[in-house]
């Protein structure tokens, strides 16, 4: 199985935002820039099984996003485990349910999914393992969804992404 971590693109500041904090936005920049990077993860290749979404708008909107990037005909299914607030063994769990042959997009936020990668990764869910917004970090799970034994494909911040991006963009089609 693999599967990547995508951090939510750039919100409105909770400072500036008057509604509800799950329906706090992305901003135009942040819709921009969650754009280019799964354009990024289009030049890695990237060709999801699943797409599973925190239900808080600036995550489920990332996640359209990135669909209509990556993978157009999958549906974007909501999860509460990637919501603020869950804990990174609900999110291993969901991924338990998933066949080995399963490349799944978890968007969601911090610290869950630093914390998830570290359990996945490390055993134990640590929080010095931040994605950046709109970055992505990738797992591989080859013996099962185990804390512990996942192997890092790569770790990409948001600019890295980017520029896979632009780099993709302007390959040849011949």
């Amino acid at each position: 199985m693999e599967c990547i971590l995508f951090r939510h693109g750039i919100a409105v500041e909770p400072d500036d935002w008057e509604g509800t904090e799950e329906n706090r936005p992305l901003t135009e920049k942040g819709k921009r820039r969650a754009q280019q990077a799964a354009k990024g993860l289009s030049a890695l290749d990237c060709k999801p099984t699943h797409l599973f979404t925190s239900p808080f708008v600036r995550a489920y909107d990332t996640a359209r996003i990135v669909r209509a990037a990556i993978c157009p005909n999958l549906k974007v299914e909501t999860r509460e485990e990637l919501a603020v607030g869950a804990k990174p063994d609900q999110l291993v769990n969901i991924l338990r349910t998933l066949p080995s042959d399963a490349v799944v997009v978890c968007v969601g936020h911090e610290p869950l999914l630093g914390e998830a990668a570290s359990l996945l990764l490390c055993g134990k869910s640590l929080p010095n393992f931040p994605l950046k917004k709109a970055g992505a970090a990738c797992l591989h799970l080859a013996d099962g969804v185990m804390p512990g034994h996942a192997l890092l494909r790569w770790w990409l911040q948001p600019a890295q992404l980017r520029a896979f991006g632009k780099r993709g963009a302007g390959k040849s089609t011949d």
